[in-house]
């Protein structure tokens, strides 16, 4: 069942305009079945007055999230997949379903405020050049997240992060490009890229630029899709007037390693086409991402050998 949300705006001329908004989220499941309905229900309090549908995509998971959340969620249109095909194609699976003006893709491990979307859609609908819109986010300890706001991770950006002058410059708008340092939290501006916790788009928009790219398995998905709504002429906005809070990388905690091999494999695919025209230095930066790569592989068993050694005594 559908519920009805009307926003009144005046026109310059004092003539009433009425706008109906259809809003289609979708959230994608792999093991974590509690956040899921910590989620789901912080969602529906936010579109209580909001014309809305809800998709969860369950990726294969093996908690017993299948038999767990339909009984309690009646409303919620789930799809079962048999194997984990990622979180590009898992949302993707549902956009030709979809019949909202616009689709929100959000993680299962956040939780929304009540007005969320009430705010979220008002600004979309008052800002035409709006592609898509990300929101203030703040970890489960209140610590706002500098991924609610970014930019294009180009080389220097991401030179400028890894060696930590964006740390010592954190305002910067060179070296603190990749969080978009010179932006305040607290305020509104256009941004190169958003955070797929949260990622409201126009549906026409989507239609445009035909939903993820599929070649991201986990990561990077965001980064693309945001890019490729600039190149089409909309603009990425990151919007402060409401917060949600982000408990990051609950589906993908459990195994450092895979968590590795999608980060660092979603950073060579996006190098190898944004830079293809470029092959020496595409070379170069995918051999300096596969160094960098091979040390955190490093770490990750030098730190399991150190709490397997803790566990032991």
């Amino acid at each position: 069942m559908f519920n009805c949300f009307y926003i009144f705006t005046f026109k310059e001329s004092n003539q009433l305009n009425t706008f109906l908004l259809k809003l289609s989220i979708i959230i994608v499941n792999y093991n974590v079945k509690y956040f899921v309905e910590k989620c789901l229900q912080s969602v529906l309090q936010a579109a209580t007055k909001i014309e809305h549908e809800i998709f969860v995509i369950d990726n294969a998971s093996q908690d017993n999230s299948k038999n767990y959340l339909p009984n309690k969620f009646p409303t919620v249109q789930f799809r079962w997949n048999e194997t984990n095909v990622g979180f590009a194609k898992a949302n993707n699976s549902v956009l030709s379903e979809t019949k909202g003006d616009y689709i929100l893709f959000l993680n299962p491990d956040t939780i929304v405020d009540a007005d969320c979307f009430d705010k979220c859609l008002s600004f979309m609908n008052e800002h035409k050049d709006c592609g898509a819109l990300g929101v203030r986010m703040i970890d489960g300890n209140g610590v706002f997240l500098k991924e609610s706001k970014r930019g294009e991770p180009s080389i220097g950006a991401s030179f400028f992060k890894m060696v930590g002058l964006s740390k010592l410059f954190p305002r910067s708008p060179f070296f603190s490009k990749y969080y978009a340092g010179h932006i305040n939290e607290f305020d509104n501006q256009p941004v190169e890229v958003l955070s797929g916790a949260f990622f409201m788009v126009a549906k026409n928009v989507l239609q445009i630029v035909k939903g993820f790219d599929e070649d991201y398995f986990m990561y990077g998905e965001d980064i693309d899709l945001s890019i490729r709504i600039r190149a089409a002429g909309f603009k990425n906005y990151y919007f402060s007037g409401t917060t949600i809070t982000h408990f990051k990388g609950e589906s993908s905690k459990k195994s450092n390693l895979i968590t590795n091999k999608y980060f660092y494999g979603a950073m060579k695919i996006f190098v190898k086409k944004r830079y293809q025209q470029k092959r020496m230095l595409k070379g170069l930066v995918i051999v300096s991402i596969q160094i960098v790569q091979l040390l955190a592989v490093l770490k990750i068993y030098v730190q399991n050998s150190i709490n397997k050694k803790i566990g032991n005594n």
